[in-house]
């Protein structure tokens, strides 16, 4: 087997159980409000960015309108978040939180950041900026350059 092989099953073994285990451990707090993580991050950056408008989180993102008009659904569904209407221009609409929205992004956040807290306290903080700076840095020069 050689080196590149050896690699790539390291590699393999660190994503099904490393990254994956590390999408569940963070994602769990946002299924207790039957949204995905990815809903949760959107319902977030709404929560942030008072009257966004979908194309804004899709370039945010770097994903088309479509990927996020599909992850809008259930957020809409639950009354999280609702579409308004620019005055200005009826045909731009702008999504807003409704308070329901903003207690459970409040809440996901909480639990999201006390489990994260925990991980740092066992993994240590040094050592978990430099794996986070590393996955950026991977991510720079390796995932977005394809």
């Amino acid at each position: 087997m050689s080196k590149n092989e050896k690699l790539l099953d390291k590699a393999i073994d660190v994503y099904l159980t490393a990254l994956k285990g590390l999408g569940t451990f963070i994602s769990e707090p946002s299924a207790e409000y039957s949204l995905s993580f990815e809903q949760y991050l959107i319902l977030r950056m709404i929560v942030k960015n008072p009257q966004i408008r979908l194309m804004d989180i899709a370039k945010k993102r770097s994903v088309t309108r479509s990927a996020i008009s599909r992850q809008l659904r259930p957020l809409l569904n639950h009354h999280y978040i609702e579409q308004k209407a620019d005055p200005d221009d009826r045909r731009r609409m702008f999504l807003t939180s409704t308070a329901k929205g903003n207690e459970a992004e409040q809440k996901i956040s909480s639990l999201v950041l006390k489990r994260f807290s925990k991980w740092i306290d066992v993994y240590g903080e040094e050592r978990a900026t430099q794996l986070l700076d590393l996955l950026e840095d991977f991510s720079k020069q390796i995932v977005q350059s394809d």
